[in-house]
């Protein structure tokens, strides 16, 4: 591995080359568990990249959770699709406190063109969220946490298949009893404009909601020279295009910042004939709750009213997904408690509602909790954003998103 290069020429640093840049922070069980541990935990992360799966089919990376969670003492569950798992340690019993720590474990259907050494070995799917560095971390402070001398209350690793595709895997985890008895929740995901070292918190709304709408056109069809005895279908498509949209920033409270933006449409063949059938599709995002519980009938009322003049017939399908993640205040205090612990009151900064979208919003529909920005850009190289081929982690926030964790939970256990 330590001799190898990617595409660019740069050499593929070795796993036990890359530091702790919390050493020292304590608790000592803990520097001592990264100082034995970190390279083996870097290579499950290198694994698992090399490795990607799809949403509901991570029966390899299921497999490799538990195996090492087996290995290290600690009993697991399969979720009952088959992919995905949670386990606990930790003294049990009513008087102990639970808290849940969250890793999403699947990959998406993105080519990866980062060059390198340990790049996804699977065509056309690859790690371009980071959800392998999110599954690295919590397995990381499951075994960290099993070798905690005297836990103050119980510690819940819930490794969530599905979190790419709406609606998402959480929805399944709450159904099969993965947060019932956890008295609150916490979560990192991997943020490219934050400088590795640092942990970005926010009370309140961090992410968006994100909906799937499509909208399916039906007409008798005809020549173009005579739009006028038919229902002119693509002229429909292009009425909803660029209405959808504008009806939608006038009929909903500008302060929830409705984005619909399309990303499908399909319609005919031939330049001169008007065809029967078309289709759209595109996301619909949302900063505020009730705006987003609002806007399933509006959106349906908005086409009926835009396509009524034009003698056509129309499907409306609205996929809801996930509602945004609206942190507790309590629970970013005890994020912020765990990060000066662990790493140092310079790890703290702070970080703006993204209209990205994430289904751990589901769980804070059940229970308190909040999700914190990791910062895994390396403070020079170009800025690449999540979901691209070229996406890159620097693998220092292994490191830093154990400590964050591991103390995090450590101070929840104690209110």
């Amino acid at each position: 591995m330590s001799s190898a290069h990617n595409s660019h020429n740069r050499p593929v640093v070795p796993p036990a080359g890359i530091p702790d840049l919390g050493t020292g922070h304590g608790p000592d069980w803990l520097d001592k568990f990264l100082q034995d541990n970190l390279a083996t935990v870097l290579e499950w992360r290198r694994d698992i990249h090399a490795h990607p799966e799809l949403s509901h089919l991570e029966h390899r990376t299921t497999d490799f959770i538990a195996s090492t969670l087996d290995d290290a003492g600690i009993v697991s569950r399969i979720f009952p699709g088959g992919t995905g798992l949670m386990a606990e340690v930790g003294p049990a019993g009513s008087e102990y406190r639970t808290v849940g720590l969250r890793a999403d474990v699947d990959a998406l259907p993105l080519p990866e063109a980062t060059g390198l050494g340990f790049s996804s070995t699977v065509e056309g799917v690859s790690h371009a969220c980071g959800h392998d560095a999110h599954l690295a971390i919590v397995l990381g402070a499951a075994l960290a946490l099993n070798s905690a001398p005297d836990l103050p209350g119980r510690v819940r690793f819930l490794f969530q298949p599905a979190e790419e595709i709406q609606p998402g895997g959480a929805y399944d985890v709450v159904e099969a009893g993965g947060i019932n008895g956890v008295d609150r929740i916490f979560a990192l995901h991997c943020d490219p404009r934050t400088e590795v070292g640092k942990v970005g918190l926010k009370v309140g709304p961090i992410t968006s909601t994100a909906d799937v709408i499509e909208i399916r056109l039906t007409s008798p069809g005809g020549h173009t020279a005579r739009p006028h005895l038919t229902g002119d279908l693509v002229f429909g498509l292009g009425v909803l295009i660029t209405g959808l949209p504008t009806m939608l920033t006038r009929r909903m409270d500008p302060r929830s910042a409705p984005v619909l933006v399309w990303g499908a449409v399909d319609a005919g063949k031939a330049a001169n004939a008007i065809p029967q059938s078309g289709s759209l599709k595109g996301t619909l995002r949302i900063m505020q709750r009730e705006a987003w519980d609002a806007a399933e009938p509006l959106l349906a009322e908005l086409t009926t009213e835009l396509l009524a003049p034009l003698k056509l017939t129309h499907e409306f399908i609205y996929t809801r997904g996930v509602p945004p993640v609206v942190n507790d205040e309590e629970s970013v205090e005890l994020l912020r408690e765990g990060i000066a612990a662990g790493l140092g009151e310079a790890a703290i900064t702070t970080t703006e509602q993204s209209t990205g979208a994430e289904d751990f919003a589901v769980y804070l529909d059940h229970i308190p909790g909040a999700l914190a920005r990791l910062g895994v850009w390396d403070g020079h190289s170009k800025q690449v954003d999540l979901h691209s081929p070229t996406f890159e982690l620097d693998e220092r926030a292994i490191a830093v998103g154990i400590r964050t964790v591991v103390n995090v939970a450590l101070a929840a256990l104690k209110v």
